[in-house]
């Protein structure tokens, strides 16, 4: 059973930093596409960033660009996301996303990614 397992969310003040973590077990990751997505009360699912197998290909959503860094550990089955300088309109559950097959993206759009994890809340208090 394949799973994907955030964690790292919780409650910080605005400026602050999280570290996010997403554990893929059941399978290896390690050719794949990987992703972080975010989801706000009453707005839709959207990217935040997404790397390529090896890590050489990232892209980021530009809110976020320059503040937040997506990361993986091939060997380890996971990938992070170090977010700095938070602002309120970060808050949202962030969700983990791998692609199924191998060499290809980052992608963009959220129909792309096989599997998902449960999300972790993050939330930014002003």
């Amino acid at each position: 059973q394949v799973q994907l397992v955030e964690s790292g969310g919780g409650l910080v003040q605005a400026g602050g930093s999280l570290s996010l973590s997403c554990a893929a077990s059941g399978r290896s990751f390690r050719r794949s596409a990987m992703g972080w997505f975010r989801q706000a009360p009453g707005k839709e699912r959207e990217l935040v960033a997404a790397i390529n197998w090896d890590g050489g290909s990232t892209i980021y959503a530009d809110s976020v660009k320059g503040r937040f860094t997506i990361s993986r550990d091939r060997a380890k089955n996971t990938l992070s996301l170090q977010m700095n300088s938070l602002k309120p309109e970060d808050t949202a559950v962030y969700y983990c996303a791998a692609d199924s097959t191998d060499y290809l993206g980052p992608y963009r759009t959220e129909d792309l990614y096989d599997y998902w994890g449960q999300g972790t809340q993050v939330t930014v208090s002003s």
